[in-house]
């Protein structure tokens, strides 16, 4: 199949990659443009990897508040470079990090940073859960694996869908403006309160 320009204008216009890798994307999924969209994701994913282990020590912390004051969050994001960490891209992706803590409450950040303990108390109720809807004993462990997974998916800010396109992970969200702001970005930590909650938590 020809790839027109117009046709690499309008995937550069979506996805905000270089015009060459626009062609080879179209190329590659012979003018399939969802396609060609998966494989500059894939391909935008590759490079973040490799930027992963550079040093972010510059970025922002960005507060927001929603609800006329009822839902406040500060989180800091970091990047390597003070000129990326006051870039529109930048600035624009920690506000949508901000807005995600604010609409989901995750509770951590990663998956690795959940205590055991809090795990194996998910497990334990998914187990008694299972047992109680009669599930049979040979699928019992597949049934908690899956329960613990799903647990994992809503506490971790990582692992959410995003509020604005369910299809993407946060992750995924963030792998992509790596690949086009060129460094690597990491969500150090976050705070998140709630008007009246109780601060034991």
């Amino acid at each position: 199949m020809e790839i027109t320009t117009e046709m690499i204008k309008q995937l550069r216009a979506a996805t905000n990659a270089p015009m060459l890798d626009c062609r080879k994307a179209l190329q590659e999924a012979d003018g399939d443009y969802q396609k060609a969209v998966d494989w500059l994701r894939e391909k935008g994913m590759a490079t973040a990897a490799k930027r992963a282990d550079r040093d972010a020590s510059n970025g922002v912390v960005e507060i927001y508040s929603h609800g006329g004051g009822r839902v406040g969050v500060m989180v800091e994001v970091n990047c390597e470079t003070d000129f990326v960490a006051r870039a529109e891209q930048f600035r624009t992706l920690a506000h949508e990090i901000a807005l995600q803590i604010a609409a989901s409450a995750p509770k951590y950040v990663k998956a690795d940073e959940i205590p055991a303990a809090e795990l194996e108390h998910e497990a334990d109720i998914a187990r008694a859960r299972a047992i109680e809807e009669g599930k049979p004993k040979n699928v019992l462990a597949k049934i908690v694996e899956g329960r613990v997974e799903k647990f994992k998916d809503e506490v971790c800010l990582m692992r959410q869908a995003y509020i604005r396109d369910e299809s993407l992970t946060v992750e995924k969200l963030i792998l992509q403006n790596v690949a086009a702001i060129g460094e690597s970005v990491i969500v150090r930590r976050f705070q998140r309160w709630e008007l009246g909650e109780s601060t034991n938590q």
